[in-house]
């Protein structure tokens, strides 16, 4: 009987193919499809004790982020950070060497030399004995995606294996490609947009003209004497005290249920989502929750600007509720997604009255209505576009 012929190359490998060419390619985690491709890849006799890819983001926070998968221990996603190309993490190790030169590496952890790095010394003391790290190739320009493996097996990988790991990582490829560029729309989207309505963009909520009318909370703030500030610092002190102020905003709308919808300058136009009438009360309450915690951050930065010298920084509030219409304003080519409508307007009206009176919060008539929370009243007041004097509320 004539001898068997050799198995194609990669032919152990067909298994796994199949998954990521059916099931695989629909797991839109990319952590849980290392996780799955990677048992699927030992299952067909890959000796892979450590895997981990790393892939370049646009991120506001992070840089990047990765999957570190152990066999024994399963997958772990590790963001990082921006200032993380200049750590000695990795500088000067097998990643950076890889990105760099743009060819595969391998390292025998059983022979490195002292001045190997740092995590090629920690491999070899948990067990490893054979390392290789190959750059992705992917259609999107930029930074390239590393990925590194590493096995326990006495003998390292053989030139099989190896090859295999290659092929494989052709076959992740496609899913890595679809996260980068899911991700950069869901981040660009947030970071500029906002969650709710970057999800309404992402859902196909694109086109000029399109909305719905809905029932919110609306919120202006606004700092004082900007105007001034501009003139009184530095370019770039301005802006780091803007964007300190723009923090705070933000971190109290956060923690109570609101959204920016946009800065204007010094100031922020944000919303609370009530579009069920049950909800109004606690909407309101969560705004009221939310300008407060703003007041009490501002004065404890405050306390940190005496004691630098500087002056201390104010702002005003406003807060109204009513029907908006929710959606795409603009050009055919370039939209804002915003709300219109006269309880914005009112919004607007009511923080610039803040300064004219003296208080940091002023609420309408309708915010005080729907509000459990006792609100104290300044009487009625003219605001600029509105025909008749309206009632105005403060905290006591």
């Amino acid at each position: 009987m004539p001898d068997a012929l050799p198995s194609p190359a990669g032919s152990r490998l067909q298994p796994v193919l199949d998954w990521v060419l059916s099931e695989g390619r629909l797991e839109s985690d990319l952590g849980r499809f290392v996780d799955q491709l990677l048992k699927r890849a030992v299952a067909a006799g890959l000796p892979v004790w450590r895997f981990y890819i790393g892939l370049q983001l646009v991120h506001p926070q992070m840089i990047a982020t990765g999957v570190l998968w152990r066999r024994d221990k399963g997958y772990e996603e590790m963001p990082r950070r921006h200032g993380v190309l200049t750590s000695p993490a990795y500088i000067g190790s097998p990643m950076e060497e890889v990105r760099n030169n743009g060819r595969p590496v391998r390292y025998c952890l059983n022979d490195l030399p002292e001045s190997a790095h740092t995590v090629l010394h920690e491999l070899k003391a948990e067990g490893g004995v054979d390392y290789v790290a190959f750059p992705m190739r992917l259609s999107r320009p930029g930074s390239t995606p590393v990925v590194s493996f590493a096995t326990d097996r006495k003998s390292g990988f053989t030139e099989e294996d190896v090859a295999d790991l290659e092929r494989l990582i052709d076959m992740m490829a496609a899913e890595a490609e679809i996260f980068i560029y899911r991700s950069i729309a869901e981040t660009v989207t947030d970071t500029y947009l906002g969650h709710i309505v970057g999800e309404r963009v992402l859902r196909g909520q694109i086109k000029r003209g399109d909305g719905q009318e809905i029932n919110a909370v609306l919120w202006f703030s606004d700092l004082r004497d900007f105007t001034g500030l501009n003139e009184r610092m530095s370019a770039p002190d301005l802006l780091e005290l803007l964007n300190n102020y723009l923090q705070l905003v933000g971190d109290a709308l956060k923690a109570n249920g609101g959204e920016i919808l946009k800065f204007i300058g010094d100031g922020v136009m944000a919303y609370f989502p009530a579009e069920d009438a049950l909800f109004l009360p606690y909407v309101t309450n969560s705004a009221i929750a939310a300008a407060r915690r703003l007041i009490d951050d501002i004065e404890a930065a405050n306390e940190a600007r005496a004691a630098g010298g500087h002056d201390p920084v104010r702002c005003g509030v406003g807060l109204h509720v009513g029907p908006v219409t929710f959606g795409n304003i603009g050009t055919e080519d370039r939209l804002d997604f915003t709300v219109i409508g006269p309880a914005v307007n009112r919004a607007a009206r009511l923080e610039s009255l803040t300064k004219e009176l003296g208080v940091p919060i002023l609420a309408s008539a309708e915010f005080n209505d729907v509000s459990t929370i006792p609100l104290k009243s300044l009487g009625k007041h003219a605001l600029r576009g509105v025909p008749q004097p309206v009632e105005v509320f403060t905290l006591p």
